[in-house]
This record gives structure tokens, sequence and C-alpha cells, in this order.
């Protein structure tokens, strides 16, 4: 699927919203307490023009949201993996390029599952003592690798060509079982966390946090592989992640406070610009992605609007 627009739609008047909806208990019992009067006012005058759903029995390693903001900036995917940790970069490179997390995976009788690395409250000092640690085996291997942020370090290196490994959001609170990378080419993957995970075990920070009873890092989630030669051209399109952490962590009350809040602030903003701008808002639960744009409307449907209008919820509900 690519995104089209059309009737002079660009993308600097398009806004993403992740985690609109969420097909988690939470999410379908919190709907109903939603009031999203500018987005619902928005609605009436956009026209759903693409619907996305992803096939539950052949699930995809992308979520949603990144799939429709890389078709905007019209990136490759390779197997449904984007390369945002090349675009992350100022100068465009043939370099493959990937995000290494620190992560706990809990492990259980028959399932081995990703907690949000978020949990972990990792500190600046904690993960680049781990980095240290995992430096010689990254080198040995041709990875070169720079920290960003205490879950997030950016990887370079050959072995990364091609790889694709499903986005963090798409394995959090998941059994990795089916998510680990089980291509021929990615064997040095489930070697590397293997060793990571031996290395790991007995490292004074998780020594330390054992004491103190916190979630100790136990291995390594690789996302956002790939390469870019070249910067994109179209100008991005607005994605907020305000949903995003209380939707993972299922938290109701956060979700709701962070949607209202939305609604008032860039729902407000797209409501002001569409009076004057053809505009696009894509709605994206974990597993679908409904795009609205400005269309005419012929007299008919303007009349069935007012007689029946849209619902903001009801839209919400068929993510």
């Amino acid at each position: 699927m690519t995104v089209q627009f059309t009737d002079g739609v660009e993308p600097r008047h398009h806004l993403i919203i992740p985690y609109a909806a969420t097909r988690s208990p939470m999410g379908r019992d919190t709907l109903a307490r939603l009031h999203l009067p500018n987005i619902q006012l928005l609605l009436q005058t956009l026209t759903r023009v693409h619907t996305e759903e992803d096939d539950p029995d052949q699930p995809r390693l992308d979520m949603p949201h990144e799939r429709a903001l890389g078709q905007v900036l019209q990136l490759r995917a390779v197997g449904g993996a984007w390369p945002w940790a090349a675009l992350s970069q100022e100068t465009p490179s043939n370099q493959a390029q990937a995000y290494f997390s620190p992560c706990h995976w809990q492990i259980g009788m028959d399932q081995v599952v990703m907690l949000n690395p978020d949990n972990l409250q990792l500190s600046e000092e904690e993960s680049l003592s781990l980095l240290t640690a995992m430096q010689p085996f990254l080198t040995e291997d041709g990875l070169t690798v720079r920290y960003i942020a205490p879950t997030q370090w950016h990887v370079q290196g050959e072995m990364l060509r091609d790889l694709q490994c499903a986005s963090l959001d798409r394995v959090i609170g998941m059994n990795l079982n089916a998510w680990l990378p089980k291509s021929e080419s990615a064997k040095w993957v489930r070697r590397l966390q293997s060793e990571m995970q031996m290395l790991l075990y007995n490292h004074p920070v998780n020594d330390k946090r054992s004491a103190q009873r916190q979630l100790t890092v136990n291995s390594l989630w690789i996302h956002g592989a790939g390469s870019l030669t070249e910067k994109p051209t179209q100008p991005a399109p607005q994605v907020t992640m305000a949903l995003r952490e209380h939707a993972l962590r299922e938290d109701a009350s956060g979700w709701l406070n962070a949607w209202h809040g939305l609604d008032a602030t860039l729902g407000a903003e797209l409501l002001e610009k569409v009076k004057i701008h053809a505009v696009t808002l894509t709605l994206c639960s974990e597993h679908a992605a409904h795009t609205y744009q400005t269309r005419p409307l012929k007299l008919w449907q303007r009349v069935q609007r007012r007689l029946r209008p849209i619902s903001a919820i009801t839209a919400l509900q068929a993510l």
C-alpha cells in the first residue's frame, strides 16, 4: 500500500496517531469513556480513503503506524523491517545500521516474554557499563556501537544488512518464540543474544539491580535495521507518541487523559488547518491503520453526515 496525496494534500498536514485504539482488554473497556470533540468534528469533514488490516494468521514485523510513516517517506522496507536507525543519522550512508535495546526477557515454563524496556528504568551509567562490557564481542563481529539513550544504542556493521527483525513495539509483552529471527542469515543474532545473556548473568550492574529487587538486563533486541543512501525528499508527517506508553502499560486512566489532551491540542490544530488546507489523519491500533483525507463531498453525503454524524468512538472501534 502506498499513501497517495491527492487534491493538494501534503505530508505536513498529515497527523499519524499510533495506539489511537488498542485491542487489549484495557482498550476495549475504555473506548466508550472517551470524549474527543475535535477529532469527531474533524472526521465529519474527512473521508476514509484507505483501510489496512494485518492478517492475524500472518503477523507482520512492523507496526501499522511505522508502515504508514515509512510509506509516506517512500522508504524501502525489507520484509517489514524499516531503516529507522539509518534515518536517524544526519548523513545518508550505505552502511547497514540498527538499534540495540537492552531489555528483560521474562522466562517461563513454555514461553519467553519481552517486557517493555522502559520498565527497567535503566540509568545512563548502568547502560554505559553494560555497553562497555559488550563492546569486545560486538567489535569482534564488526559492529560499531554508539550510545544514544539507556535503552537505545545505535549500531552499524555489514552483518546487519537485510536483517529482518521485528519492531520493538511489536514484541513488547509478547511470546518471543514467534518473533526471533529464524533465517540462516540471522544465525549470528541468536548466537550474539546467547553470548550476551551469559555475559549479563553475573554482571555487576545486574548483581546490584537484583539486590535492589529491580528487573535485570538479560538480553538485547535488535530493531530498525536497514540502510539509507538518500534522505527522504517527502516532508515527514507529524507522528505523536502521546498514547504509546499508556497503551503498552495498559494504563486506562493515563491513556484516557493522554487522548483527551491530544484532542485538545493536535486535534484542535488539525481542525483549524482543515478550514484552509487539505489534511490527512491516520488512526492506528496494533493491527490496523485507517487513513482519512479531505475529499469533496456530494450533496447526499453532506446531508447524510448531518443526519447521521460520524462518531469518533465508532471510528476507533473499527480499528
